[in-house]
Formats: C-alpha cells, sequence, structure tokens
C-alpha cells in the first residue's frame, strides 16, 4: 500500500527567523507638540506617533524604521546625545516637589525640582515665575526629568509669556555668545584705511546714494544711486559689505550659521548679527562712511539691462528716507526741498551759512531726481518681468503697532506702492545680475529657486476657475502645464471682480515654496533665469554665502581653497538656511497673531467687515478688511443645520438652506472671543445673517 499523504502544514521542525527592525542614528527635530522627524544618513524620516518618547528638540537618537500605510516611519529607541541642557519654564509649587513647565511647548515632558534642592528659596523663585532650569536628570520612558533653577527671569505679569513661549518653541537663539561679542567689539571703523589698502575698491563717497526703508527700520543694508543717460539709465546698488567683516569659520559666522537669518517678531527682532555690525558698522546710516558691495547696472530706455558689474566700494548715504516720505514726494504733496538729507557742507560749522544752505538745497533737488529716475525705472522694470511671465500676487502685510509697554494700539497694513516698488525692483535686478554673474563663472553660491508648480495641484484649481469664467478654451491646458503668462491671465481677469480674492488665493496655494538650492534652476514665478539673494546679507546668511563667492569671483580667486571648501558644505548650508526661514517665518505670524488676539479682546461684540479667506468642514476663516486681523467662525455659529464641505470648490455649504461660502466672500462678523496665548479670535456672522 502507498503512503498517505499527509493533508495540511507539515508537521516537521520549522526554523522562525523573526527580521530585526532596521536601526540607523540621527537627529531628531520636533516640529510641533507630538510631531517630529529624524535625520539620518539614510535619510530624513517622519517619526511615527508615540515615537518620539524620551527625545527631545535636536538630540543625538537611536531609532528603528517601522512601515505604517506603507511610508516608513521612525521610533526612538534611545538617546546617544542630549542637545538641550537648560530652558525657560514657569514655576510651579507642588509641595513638596517644584515643578517647571517648559515654555517650548514642544517640550512635553515633566521636570521636578527636589525636596533637597535650594536654588528656589535661594533666588527667591516664587508661583509662575518665569525660571532658567539647568536639566541634572532627563526624562525616560518610566521617570520624569530632574531640573535645578540656575536663575529668575521675572515674574508671569512682567513677560510676555505668549511671545516668549513662541520664542522657545521655536527654538530661536536669543543671545550671541561671549566669543561672538568679543570679535564684534574688536572689529574696527576702517573705511578710510581699507580703501587706501584695497586697491580694487571704488570710493564712491562723493555720488549721492540714499536709503528708503519702513519708519520703524533699524538696520540699512542696501542703498540706491540712479541717473538717466543718453540711451537708458544708470543704477547702482550698494549693499553692505557683511563679507568684509565677518570671517568664515570665525565666531561671529558660527552664530550666523545656526541663527541662518534675522527674525522679527512683533516686539522685537533676534538678529542674525551682533548689533555692532548691523546697526552699527554695516548699517547704511545717512551722513557716514560705510563698506559696500555694489553692482552698478545698465538699462536700455525699455528698462532691458544691458550690463552689469560688481566691485567693492565705499560709499556715503545721502539720505535716510522711509516710504511714505517717497510716496508723497511722487505724488506731489512733499516738495523736493523738503526732503532730509546729509549734507557735508551744512554739517561742517566753519563752512559758509549761505554756501552750506546752497549745498543743501542743490542735493536736495538731486535726491529727488535720484527718486523719479528709480520710479520711472520700476515701472520699466515691472514691463519687462510681466513680458517674461513674471507672476505677482496680491498681498498685504499687517503688522500691530504696540506701545511702549508691548500692549497693541492698532495695526498698520503695508501694501505695494511706488515707493516700496521702486526699491524692490532695483532690489530683484540686482539679485538677477549677481546671480547670472555666478552661474555663467560656476561658481559656488546659495541660489534662491522657485519651481513650476506641480500640473496636479494646477489641475486642481480648475473647477473654481471655470466656475468664475476666468479659465476657458486653451487657458485651461496652459494652466496645467504651468504656462506662466496663461496664469497672469487669469489674474488679470479676476482683477476688481467679486472673485479677485479666490483666484489669487487657490492660484498661489498651488505654487511651490521657493528654497536655496547649491545650483541655479532658475525662478518659476519671477521669470528669472537666475536669482539668488544679495541685497540683505546682515540678516539672511544666504546672501552672506552670496557675498563672499562674488569677492571671490571679481578677485580672481573663484578657484580658491575658501571657495572649494564652501562647495562642500553647500548643500547642508541650504537645507539649514531654507529650514530656519519657514520657522522663523513661522514665529513672526504667530507673534503678530498673539498681539492681534489681545487687540480684539478688548473689542469683543463689536462687528467689522471681511472676507472669507478659508473654508474647511469646521467652519470659515475670515480676514477683517481694516487689520487683516484673521479668526474663525466655526460651524456651529453659522446656523442650525448640516453643512457639508465642497473640497473641489473650497466651499461650505449649508443642506437645508443651500447656504454657502467660499473664499472672496465678503461677510460682517462680530468678535465673540479671543485666546491671546493661541493667537485665536473667534467670529460668529453679524446678526446671524452671511
Amino acid at each position: 500500500m502507498g503512503r498517505k499523504r499527509s493533508r495540511g502544514r507539515s508537521r516537521g521542525p520549522r526554523s522562525h527567523t523573526r527580521r530585526r527592525p532596521q536601526t540607523m542614528e540621527g537627529t531628531i527635530r520636533v516640529l510641533r507638540p507630538g510631531v517630529a522627524e529624524v535625520a539620518c544618513a539614510e535619510g530624513t524620516f517622519p517619526v511615527a506617533r508615540g515615537g518620539i518618547r524620551e527625545a527631545m528638540d535636536a538630540d543625538r537618537v537611536r531609532v528603528s524604521l517601522v512601515s505604517r500605510s506603507g511610508t516608513q516611519m521612525a521610533v526612538v529607541q534611545g538617546v546617544i546625545e542630549r542637545a538641550t541642557s537648560s530652558f525657560l519654564g514657569t514655576y510651579h509649587d507642588l509641595d513638596p516637589l517644584g515643578v517647571v513647565v517648559a515654555l517650548d511647548r514642544r517640550m512635553q515632558h515633566d521636570f521636578f525640582v527636589t525636596p533637597g534642592d535650594t536654588s528656589v528659596e535661594r533666588l527667591g523663585v516664587g508661583e509662575g515665575d518665569v525660571v532658567v532650569a539647568r536639566v541634572l536628570e532627563y526624562p525616560t520612558r518610566k521617570s520624569a526629568g530632574v531640573v535645578t533653577i540656575d536663575a529668575r527671569r521675572g515674574a508671569a505679569d512682567e513677560l510676555d509669556l505668549a511671545v516668549e513661549s513662541i520664542v522657545a518653541s521655536s527654538g530661536l537663539a536669543t543671545e550671541f555668545g561671549e566669543a561672538a561679542l568679543a570679535e564684534a567689539d574688536a572689529l574696527l571703523d576702517d573705511v578710510t584705511e581699507t580703501i587706501g589698502r584695497e586697491t580694487g575698491r571704488r570710493d564712491l563717497r562723493g555720488a549721492v546714494a540714499l536709503t528708503v526703508d519702513p519708519t520703524d527700520a533699524r538696520d540699512f543694508d542696501d542703498a540706491v544711486s540712479a541717473r538717466r543717460t543718453d540711451d537708458g539709465f544708470e543704477l547702482e546698488v550698494h549693499i553692505a559689505d557683511v563679507a568684509h567683516y565677518v570671517a568664515p569659520g570665525g565666531a561671529i559666522d558660527n552664530e550666523a550659521r545656526r541663527r541662518t537669518c534675522s527674525t522679527y517678531l512683533v516686539d522685537r527682532v533676534i538678529p542674525m548679527l551682533p548689533e555692532r555690525l548691523s546697526c552699527d558698522l554695516c548699517s547704511l546710516r545717512p551722513g557716514v562712511d560705510r563698506l559696500t558691495m555694489s553692482v552698478a547696472l545698465t538699462l536700455d530706455e525699455r528698462g532691458e539691462l544691458t550690463g552689469a558689474e560688481a566691485f567693492p566700494a565705499a560709499i556715503r548715504s545721502r539720505a535716510r528716507l522711509d516710504y511714505d516720505t517717497v510716496d508723497a514726494l511722487l505724488s506731489g504733496e512733499v516738495d523736493d526741498l523738503a526732503l532730509p538729507v546729509a549734507c557735508d557742507a551744512a554739517a561742517d560749522p566753519e563752512a559758509d551759512p549761505d554756501d552750506a544752505a546752497e549745498a543743501e538745497k542743490s542735493l536736495a533737488l538731486a535726491v529727488a531726481d535720484t527718486l523719479r529716475v528709480l520710479d520711472e525705472v520700476a515701472r520699466l522694470r515691472a514691463k519687462v518681468r510681466a513680458g517674461r511671465g513674471a507672476i505677482d500676487f496680491d498681498t498685504r502685510e499687517a503688522k500691530v503697532v504696540l506701545d511702549e509697554s508691548g500692549a497693541p494700539t492698532g495695526v498698520r497694513v503695508r501694501e505695494k506702492t511706488r515707493a516700496t516698488s521702486l526699491i524692490e525692483e532695483a532690489m530683484l535686478l540686482a539679485n538677477e545680475a549677481v546671480a547670472g554673474m555666478l552661474a555663467a563663472a560656476e561658481a559656488p553660491a546659495a541660489f534662491r529657486v522657485h519651481e513650476r508648480p506641480a500640473p496636479d495641484d494646477l489641475a486642481a484649481t480648475l473647477p473654481i476657475l471655470g466656475e468664475l469664467g476666468v479659465c476657458r478654451g486653451r487657458r485651461r491646458d496652459a494652466i496645467v502645464a504651468g504656462d506662466p503668462h496663461a496664469i497672469r491671465a487669469a489674474l488679470a481677469d479676476a482683477r476688481g471682480t467679486a472673485g479677485e480674492f479666490l483666484v489669487n488665493s487657490v492660484l498661489l496655494r498651488a505654487q511651490k515654496r521657493a528654497v536655496y538650492l547649491p545650483r541655479n534652476d532658475g525662478h518659476y514665478a519671477l521669470g528669472a533665469k537666475a536669482y539668488c539673494h544679495f541685497t540683505s546679507p546682515i540678516r539672511r546668511y544666504p546672501d552672506l554665502i552670496v557675498h563672499r563667492s562674488l569677492a571671490a569671483l571679481v578677485a580672481g580667486r573663484a578657484r580658491c581653497k575658501a571657495q572649494q571648501e564652501l562647495a562642500r558644505d553647500l548643500p547642508q548650508l541650504c537645507r539649514t538656511c531654507s529650514e530656519q526661514e519657514r520657522v522663523a517665518d513661522r514665529a513672526a505670524r504667530d507673534s503678530q497673531k498673539v498681539k492681534m488676539a489681545e487687540l480684539y479682546r478688548e473689542r469683543i461684540g463689536e462687528s467689522f467687515s471681511g472676507v472669507v479667506v478659508g473654508c474647511e468642514r469646521f467652519g470659515l476663516f475670515v480676514m477683517l478688511d481694516d487689520t487683516c486681523a484673521e479668526g474663525l467662525v466655526p460651524t456651529r455659529a453659522l446656523g442650525d443645520e448640516w453643512f457639508y464641505f465642497d473640497e473641489s470648490r473650497l466651499m461650505l455649504i449649508g443642506e437645508e438652506s443651500g447656504r454657502s461660502w467660499q473664499p472672496g466672500k465678503r461677510v460682517a462678523v462680530t468678535v465673540t472671543g479671543a485666546n491671546p496665548a493661541r493667537g485665536q479670535i473667534d467670529f460668529a456672522l453679524a446678526d446671524g445673517r452671511a
């Protein structure tokens, strides 16, 4: 008889080999409470929910990878090296223990002060005080952290805790190290000596150069000169020569690399460079000799660039002007002779009074003529950029005005004007010209790159654009293909109509974010073949990188060892600068929201007109006309019915009434609440009507 065949599984021994999860080392970056990513040599991985464990921002960690919904995600298995040794927090007494709650909302760990610690009594720390806590024992998965108090910063009512929390949660460096401050203090105001020593530096102190900035500006890093010629225009853009003072690898440079940019909060500026540089040696103040890296640009009668040259220079600004004054001059509201100028003769006590007055008058007329030339150049350049497909979205910038105590008193809304445009166009032109020089020479630099939008993102705008009548026939295909002329045409068709805001909004949302890259891939929105940031080295590290490369190129040292080292470091530098730019921008916006909420906390019950700027399943986001303050009208405040969200049209619709809301719709709202700590304002429809 034959053997029976076995059914089912074999009863023989089996080998069970469980694959161990892949582990690697990296640096964790906590983006917001409970959300993080880990940068490893193998790539950057999001952290799985609950996977942060005992780690804190910037720690060196060991992680394992798990697969969640087809995505590889990291889980922290242990901390290799801690990055945080102390932090700001509020102290609370939980007798017999003390507890310190970190102002950095990303730190979701408990930290206790043990009963035997005398620092609380020694420093006079009270309930709710803000303190500097030093970590003695780091938290683990089974135990809380232990800290001691190193310093008392002040009582809660003495500090703006909401803004301090934003600073802490953003990881912004607020103090410079002793080495950087000592290095800055040792720098010399050596303009005259430098001119004599550097044969290639041009002495332009006799030229009419001027600055135009917001009224509250403290650092002036760009100045301009301009004149008409027989066949067009000559324009010079002078930028503070930060690279002359900040050497690569020095203490100041290391601080600047770490910060990558200045952060402009509602109540303060956290600078990239020490004040000795940003507000003194590198600030192009009127009547003071300053070193610059300058770009001379020649344009034809249509505003087309016909030539560009870069060189180190020395200038003396002849006027420190603000946008309001320049707008008033260009509109005829201010006389030429009323312009404030820095005239050498007028400042000389030994000069003849009549001669000084005549010299001051002549200088004021020259400054006014320079501004009118710049205004004409700006209009021509706008046409040139439009012709090549540059896309200009309509935006408004709101800044809360504070009194000396930090309390909000109002809002200043900045919009594009002739004065802002003449400076903006000059800076755009200089940035583009410098990028062209560096790209042509294949010099290492941090280029500012803006990629073409993804076709899928642009295709998602078609239902709304079609409904508003700005996207028909061939234009549909052209918009999906990212043709900038088609997008400009859609924006132009919507201008002045009820759908203008919505068209701007959906097309802007479809754009990619500009980033810094070590290669030139052009700038889509500007229609530029090459672009970089050159004009603000006081407040942006990529600009300082560009200055160093440009200086090396001008001096014939484009292939020197320093440039080779820069090329090696560029990829990581560009990534860091792009990331930190987003952090700084978010902190600036959040700080404005805090003070805006404080302002409207005093206006609860008042009604205002505004426009819907966003729709979600949970409600409407409304921006007020006068102040650009944004708040939420929750669906529960829209009426006693079911609302559904049409994602393709960004529309919220009442199921029974058929009432609908969409970005761009005008509404009247009443302020019902405000939470400054969260930067939130709550609205309801005024009188319950849409």
